[in-house]
């Protein structure tokens, strides 16, 4: 077992799953799970010349990696608990990831105000220049001092608020990119199915044989592989143990988190860090563009981890937190929309669930020296792409010919744009396609950056992209999700793809589905 230091965590729709055969595939490479640590582990593979097959379930990112806060960030509050290494880690990813998909990611200024009686001043600033320079580089502004009263960054805060910190991070929308991870692994011969579960695998003759099950259709398929990758986040350790047949030498810990969207608190780009009595933080960042964002929890959870929701107390506990510190009150009924994932930390026995590491575990089983089970505990979306390295770092005894790492600088799909300038890409797509509305134009660009040109190629004005749907979606839009992007129903488009769900409403979101029913039905 080693341990990592690093912060806390088929073209291309239909899944080609026959009925039971005797026709065995073989890969080198069956990844379970298309969380961010899957679809990146088979991404990275794929580039290093591995044949890899990914399994999913449900939807790609439809748990746990679409359910975070939405930060590339290194970790402040992680300082506490003397994680230098995994702050450092977390935050060279931050840069990186910058720079690697630009249209995905981009920079937030966060405002950390002094409350009297938490924790001091002295230490806020002490930890803020720590965080400042473990980066060995650091494109992003340092941190300041600011004094609420007078900067605007303070006009949404109570009275009693008067000084304060700014710092950077980052912001990424998170469940795409863990689509562009899997569009990048296609692309280098990776196979993706999602719909498709893995029912069970042994080890026979020579290889894993993996019987695999068409969640829509019922359908069964026998495939071998050299290796397997358990990358089923919240299900790892039953996966290790009912799927694959393997005791765990390792344990995951289930903390539930929840996140509530309100309409837009304050004005301004910034977003807030709250320091809470309980010792936690709560971040307030601005959301969609007329919401704000607020979490998250920290709950233990010992119930099976799929689609979780929000309690009361966890929405009285976040509005709470809010009206601590805002000029604006906010209660349950002002909530829009709210969100919960369960995160799998790896177990440290922590009493406190905030303080569970955020470390992660790779833990490798193999049968003398062969057909090895690499099982992916805890890690976040930060340092997904580090992880990946080090689980092919894991997996590279068992594959002689395995090509170098490679991910370090390259770009995910859509993030070629000139000096990674994502205003300049914007301007120039708006000139020309001139038809679209500006706000259509900016979602586009900041949803599929570059490949934006594959949805609007050839049109010349709005009716040119078919039928059209709340929040600016239209047809042709559909039909480029459907058919590079793995989307199968209504909800994949409006709460994963994009956030659409926010504009949408049930009449819309009823003819969306039966738009894409119909295209299923056409293409059977």
């Amino acid at each position: 077992m080693v341990r990592f230091g690093y912060a806390a965590w088929e073209s291309p729709i239909e899944s080609h799953v026959a009925t039971e055969s005797t026709v065995q595939p073989v890969y080198d490479l069956l990844v379970i799970g298309g969380g961010i640590n899957g679809a990146g582990i088979a991404r990275d593979a794929a580039g290093r010349g591995l044949k890899v097959l990914l399994c999913e379930r449900g939807d790609l990112a439809e748990f746990t990696s679409s359910s975070s806060t939405k930060l590339i960030h290194g970790g402040l509050r992680y300082l506490e608990y003397y994680e230098f290494r995994l702050v450092r880690e977390a935050l060279a990813e931050r840069e990186r990831l910058l720079k690697l998909a630009p249209h995905i990611i981009w920079p937030l200024r966060f405002v950390l105000p002094h409350d009297e009686g938490l924790r001091p001043a002295w230490m806020l600033r002490v930890g803020l220049f720590l965080y400042d320079h473990l980066a060995r580089l650091r494109t992003l502004p340092g941190s300041a001092s600011v004094r609420l009263r007078t900067s605007p960054m303070g006009a949404p805060l109570q009275q009693r608020l008067t000084k304060g910190f700014v710092y950077s991070d980052c912001w990424v929308e998170d469940s795409r990119l863990v689509v562009l991870n899997a569009m990048d692994a296609q692309a280098r011969g990776a196979e993706i199915r999602t719909r498709t579960g893995v029912a069970s695998a042994r080890r026979e003759d020579g290889a894993w044989v993996a019987s695999l099950r068409d969640e829509r259709t019922g359908t069964s398929e026998t495939v071998r592989a050299k290796a397997v990758v358990n990358a089923a986040g919240p299900w790892v350790s039953e996966t290790l143990g009912e799927t694959l047949g393997i005791n765990s030498r390792s344990a995951v810990r289930l903390i539930k988190g929840s996140h509530i969207v309100v309409k837009r608190l304050f004005e301004g780009e910034q977003a807030y860090i709250l320091q809470q009595p309980d010792q936690r933080i709560v971040f307030a960042i601005p959301y969609e563009r007329d919401f704000t964002l607020i979490g998250t929890t920290d709950v233990p959870y010992e119930n099976e981890p799929g689609a979780v929701t929000i309690s009361d107390e966890e929405t009285s506990y976040l509005c709470d937190c809010i009206n601590r510190s805002f000029t604006k009150s906010i209660g349950p009924g002002d909530v829009v929309w709210s969100y919960s994932g369960v995160r799998p930390l790896y177990d440290d026995a922590a009493a406190n669930a905030s303080a569970v590491t955020r470390d992660y575990v790779l833990d490798v089983s193999d049968q003398g020296g062969a057909l090895p089970v690499l099982s992916v505990f805890g890690g976040k979306i930060t340092t997904y792409r580090r992880l990946a390295e080090h689980a092919l770092e894991k997996l590279e005894p068992f594959f002689s010919d395995l090509k170098p790492a490679w991910t370090a600088d390259a770009i995910l799909p859509g993030g070629n744009m000139p000096d990674a300038d994502f205003d300049s890409f914007l301007l120039t797509l708006q000139a020309e396609k001139p038809f679209v509305p500006p706000e259509t134009a900016r979602r586009l660009a900041r949803a599929y950056g570059t490949r934006a040109r594959d949805i609007l190629k050839g049109a010349q004005s709005l009716a040119d992209l078919g039928e059209g749907f709340d929040g600016g979606l239209t047809a042709r839009e559909v039909d480029y999700l459907r058919d590079r992007e793995w989307v199968v129903t209504a909800h994949d488009i409006l709460w994963r793809r994009s956030k659409l769900g926010l504009r949408t409403s049930p009449e819309s979101e009823a003819r969306l589905q039966a738009y894409l029913d119909g295209k299923r039905a056409k293409a059977a």
